[in-house]
């Protein structure tokens, strides 16, 4: 069973939460980071993405970035605008959207758990992430972003939760997207009890989102400790921070691709070998082809929509290979486009779906952009289950955890 554990959270105050908690930091390119701060000067961005407040020639990725990440976060505590909770908590976080809810609880979870694979992932990361969220963690000594976590729902845990939520919540707010986000704090020992009964019933946890922060937690963690001679096992480095969902609530959407050229191709040519590796394909026009079902692509090429079919030949066995951005891998963008890993390849980028169908358009510029139909739940916790990986970047949760709600600290030698 993966084991969670109440924590001393840093958090804002109240009346600065809604000023404060911002979208994921890699929701938003340097660009978009950089307008959401100079609008909000209190968004956790400034933080998370510290390259927004420093002079446009400083890469995003220069030792200062990081530096300066953890004199923002010193700086807000010796200001007031984070308070450290007095004792051990759990916390339940609320996220509504356009009528789908979705409850999750705030815990640690343990850097062994996911060494011993009782946390499943099922994406593959990518090298330059993870050498970021571990520079990130070690200069601001403290997990800034929740790793978004979920289980296959129990029907007690759900209780549970929905009992803690008929108190007035620490936080009500709506975010500029118009997601509600609501926090109730669990400081009873009744209600701490409870939740770490319940969670023994759980075999699993997979993550949902969050693939390369958990990674990096777990890096720094396991550095941490072979630098430790007095590693005891229980110190705040082996345990990193996250929300833990219920499969049944969550929603998953596509996460798009585009690819920077044809790899020599001409327009013609390239239609004709997307035929020739076994799809069907009808030219749309300008209607935007959003995928109805599984083995439906978009493709937006040359000013213009395709609707590709996969055919039965391009289904491979096992669950992995059957899955709809594995086929687009192993049969368009490997072969034909030459993007051989996915997660080095500079050619291609990742759209997320709740950015729409325009967003394709918009950067497409003598390159081609392909739409998926989301991958299912249960193919996720499939995929996981086996022990195998997706291409990076398959799922798109939504509605997105809010980063700078909790924050964890490593060892609590400052952030006091």
């Amino acid at each position: 069973m993966p084991t969670i554990t109440p924590f001393r959270a840093i958090r804002p105050r109240r009346d600065l939460a809604h000023r404060i908690a911002a979208l994921p930091y890699d929701v938003y390119d340097r660009e978009e980071a950089q307008r959401i701060v100079s609008r909000e000067p209190l968004s956790f961005l400034r933080i998370d993405r510290a390259e927004t407040t420093l002079p446009p020639e400083v890469d995003q990725y220069d030792p200062q970035v990081y530096t300066q990440a953890r004199a923002l976060l010193d700086e807000m505590m010796v200001k007031g605008d984070f308070l450290r909770e007095a004792r051990d908590c759990y916390y339940i976080y609320e996220l509504t959207m356009d009528g789908h809810v979705q409850s999750g609880i705030v815990a640690c979870s343990q850097v062994a758990d996911y060494q011993n694979d009782i946390i499943k992932k099922h994406e593959e990361t990518r090298p330059d992430k993870l050498k970021d969220r571990i520079n990130h963690i070690n200069a601001t000594d403290a997990h800034t972003g929740p790793i978004f976590l979920t289980y296959r729902a129990q029907a007690e845990i759900d209780g549970i939760v929905d009992a803690q939520k008929t108190a007035a919540p620490e936080y009500d707010f709506h975010s500029e997207d118009g997601v509600r986000h609501r926090v109730w704090v669990v400081d009873g020992a009744h209600g701490i009890r409870s939740i770490c009964t319940a969670f023994a019933q759980v075999p699993l946890s997979y993550i949902a989102d969050g693939h390369h922060r958990t990674a990096s937690a777990v890096g720094v963690g396991l550095r941490r400790r072979a630098q430790n001679p007095h590693h005891l096992g229980n110190e705040e480095y082996m345990r990193f921070l996250s929300v833990l969902f219920p499969h049944d609530q969550l929603k998953i959407m596509p996460y798009n691709r585009v690819v920077a050229d044809l790899c020599k191709h001409s327009v013609d040519e390239f239609v004709a070998t997307v035929k020739k590796q076994g799809f069907l394909l009808e030219y749309v026009g300008k209607a935007p082809v959003a995928p109805e079902k599984k083995g439906i692509f978009g493709m937006y090429l040359d000013n213009g929509w395709y609707r590709l079919q996969a055919t039965d030949r391009l289904y491979g066995n096992g669950i992995l290979n059957r899955l709809d951005v594995s086929i687009l891998q192993n049969h368009l963008l490997g072969p034909v486009l030459n993007i051989g890993d996915p997660r080095t390849d500079r050619r291609l980028e990742c759209v997320g779906g709740i950015r729409g169908l325009s967003e394709l358009e918009r950067k497409v510029s003598g390159n081609v952009a392909f739409s998926l139909y989301p991958t299912a739940m249960d193919e996720l916790l499939g995929v996981a289950d086996a022990g195998l990986l997706m291409p990076p970047k398959s799922t798109w949760f939504e509605p997105k955890l809010r980063s700078g709600l909790f924050i964890h600290a490593l060892d609590g030698s400052c952030l006091k």
